[in-house]
């Protein structure tokens, strides 16, 4: 017999939840200083309390935020506090039309913040029902996409990260289903571990009315292999097509976005791109003072944008403090008080989350320039180089090292480069050393352009040829590399004449 009865029971359970200080961190580590100016430029203008320290004067954050805030704040701080123009209409009913301190309307109206490609993704994934424990799974798989948005984690080592750094054990199958539940984002495609997972995703959110769909389908799962090499026929032949069902599936494939990650960032479109670091060799020239951190001969420079002179205005806090003997009303006081309160933690957050942002990016940056040192030194001999080598010296989280590499530049005597630029792939060779995957690429570059076009090398003769040379790489490796350098199959380079 069924029992229908109700009881109370109690069940200890271990969750982690990001905190909103902890979310703002995240948001703020991922990015660039050109966009982490417009950031704080946002902040000001919705919390009244923050200004720039006017006992500092810095020429590159002054430049890029605009001055005419800090004269504002310059003589708030000068003036007493007038309690009958301050509340209510001044505190909390002020125009959003938008009106300085002074009245005068303002001219130079802020161009809104455009979200990243990872923002939008975090806003959509919030909108999906998941667990506290699904959520830090979701939050370690969008922290490890690449920039071309494809994930190339194994999910192994998102479970091992989560039971080190947060101690909940966690499955490989539930770190799955929570990639599936993100691969439904927007766009299609994001997310995929490889090309034909992808490929296979937007084609799958199409309708089935699609000409060549679902045909395009069957041949991406089953005949991968040919549809890589293009073996038309022998896909007609074995899936039993003719040409024109093949023809229309492939055209259909060819539609689709092989990087769907790989989007055009609108704040990094309309706004220069600065450098978040500066790396030189130290000299005569310069003072090691000046340098946020040393590595033998290398000074490391953190940009000023990067730890903008932010403090809490102390014309707000002097308000605080003579709240109480301003002779309003009770309920009046304590609104006046919640709304002071309220701003002043939000500002500290603020700043304190500006501050760890600097702390991780010197951290990681001056652990690239450790790695690296041969190549900042002298420009060449950059040597292999993963994330995981980055977040086991500096003791953070791989998906934290991916979020501040992202859209950050390093200036050195030898040009400007990204921070993910530094990650490379080893490759061995027949003498036993390793050289990036990036010198191999333009090894089998000058191999193709001097080939005979006639007979062009297929990518097994590119393998021997490079095997000659002493690399030990893999066919499909070269195929990988010979696409990334955006070059064609061997058919599809023969010329006539």
């Amino acid at each position: 017999m069924i029992s229908n009865k109700q009881a109370l029971a109690q069940k200890q359970a271990l969750q982690q939840r990001l905190s909103p200080q902890q979310i703002q961190y995240v948001n703020l580590l991922q990015l660039p200083m050109a966009a982490l100016t417009q950031r704080i430029k946002e902040e000001m203008e919705v919390n009244p309390v923050l200004e720039f320290d006017d006992s500092v004067q810095d020429i590159e954050t002054t430049t890029d935020i605009e001055s005419q805030d800090m004269e504002e704040n310059q003589l708030a701080d000068n003036r007493e506090v007038n309690w009958e123009k301050l509340y209510p209409r001044e505190v909390f009913d002020t125009p959003k039309t938008g009106h300085n301190q002074r009245g005068n309307t303002q001219i130079d109206i802020p161009r809104l913040y455009v979200e990243s490609p990872l923002e939008t993704l975090e806003r959509q994934i919030e909108l999906v029902d998941l667990s506290d424990k699904q959520r830090l799974i979701a939050d370690q798989i969008l922290g490890s996409l690449d920039v071309d948005g494809y994930f190339r984690r194994s999910l192994i080592s998102v479970a091992d990260s989560i039971a080190f750094n947060n101690g909940i054990p966690v499955k490989e199958s539930e770190v799955f289903e929570v990639l599936s539940q993100i691969q439904k984002l927007d766009p299609p495609g994001i997310a995929a571990r490889d090309l034909q997972e992808c490929l296979l995703l937007q084609l799958e959110s199409q309708p089935s009315s699609i000409r060549g769909r679902d045909d395009a389908i069957r041949i991406l799962k089953s005949k991968w292999d040919l549809f890589e090499k293009k073996h038309f026929k022998k896909i007609a032949h074995q899936l039993q097509l003719s040409e024109t069902m093949v023809a229309d599936a492939y055209h259909c494939i060819q539609s689709l976005d092989p990087k769907p990650g790989k989007v055009t960032d609108p704040i990094e479109t309309n706004l220069a791109v600065y450098p978040d670091l500066r790396v030189f060799q130290l000299d005569n020239a310069m003072n090691a003072g000046d340098a946020d951190a040393l590595v033998g001969d290398l000074i490391v420079i953190l940009s000023r944008g990067n730890h903008p002179k932010l403090t809490i205005s102390t014309y707000y806090q002097k308000m605080l403090e003579g709240v109480k003997a301003s002779g309003i009303s009770d309920k009046v006081q304590r609104q006046v008080e919640t709304f002071l309160k309220q701003n002043m933690e939000a500002a500290q957050w603020f700043l304190d989350s500006l501050k760890l942002r600097g702390h991780t990016l010197l951290l990681v940056a001056t652990e690239i320039v450790r790695q690296q040192y041969t190549f900042f030194l002298n420009g060449s001999g950059m040597r292999p180089l993963i994330m995981k080598d980055i977040a086991e010296a500096v003791g953070i989280d791989i998906s934290t090292v991916s979020r501040i590499v992202n859209a950050k530049f390093v200036q050195t005597r030898h040009g400007t480069y990204e921070l993910r630029s530094f990650f490379n792939e080893g490759i061995g060779t027949a003498t036993g050393d390793e050289v990036t995957n990036r010198e191999v690429q333009s090894i089998l570059y000058d191999i193709i352009q001097k080939e005979d076009k006639s007979k062009p090398l297929s990518d097994h003769a590119l393998t021997n040829e490079l095997h000659n040379r002493g690399f030990d790489v893999a066919r499909r490796t070269v195929a990988k590399y010979r696409e990334a350098l955006g070059l064609p199959v061997a058919r599809l380079r023969k010329e006539i004449g």
